[in-house]
């Protein structure tokens, strides 16, 4: 298997259906990297600590953390199960961006940014990151989070180990949409 379809099968069993293959994962979304091996084997994907290794360090969106032993593994964010990943919240820039497509702008517009499924919005520093998230569900939106003031009327933040920020959700009166 190639590093891609691996990385889609670590980011299903460790950020929304471990069951999948029988894994447990801890409160704090860890997983035995041992473990995760000797399940997905089990189940005819071929995973070794050497593959895993590389696609923690090599990913260019980072997905993933092992701990300092390299005994644990677990996704840095985006987990449609409930994990506490002990972040600790932070003060944001005075804006960030989210991408989307086009096709929901509209319910933005009234509902604003909704974590649906997973337990945060995504949102990024870079208007760039956001065009490449917003190509992913169709003709690209991005639009701009005003994360400053939203910060100082209570809104937490958080920012993952990969850089992503965490927010529960995005009010649309904080959102500033393209012409």
């Amino acid at each position: 298997m190639d590093h891609v379809t691996i990385s889609k099968f670590l980011s299903l069993v460790l950020r929304h259906d471990p069951e999948a293959i029988g894994l447990q994962l801890d409160k704090n979304g860890w997983a035995n990297v041992d473990d995760l091996i000797r399940l997905a084997n089990a189940r005819g994907r071929k995973l070794d600590r050497r593959i895993i290794t590389d696609i923690v360090a090599s990913s260019d969106k980072q997905r993933f953390t092992l701990d300092d032993a390299g005994v644990r593994i677990r996704a840095n964010q985006g987990h449609s199960i409930s994990v506490d990943l002990e972040l600790q919240p932070l003060t944001p820039p005075s804006v960030l961006f989210h991408g989307t497509a086009t096709r929901f702008v509209e319910s933005i517009r009234t509902q604003g940014l909704q974590k649906r499924q997973r337990q945060h919005v995504h949102l990024s520093e870079q208007e760039a990151t956001a065009v490449l998230v917003g190509q992913r569900h169709g003709h690209p939106l991005v639009l701009t989070v005003q994360a400053g003031k939203m910060c100082s009327e209570g809104h937490r933040f958080y920012k993952s180990k990969n850089g992503v920020w965490l927010t529960d959700s995005v009010p649309a009166s904080f959102i500033s949409f393209p012409d």
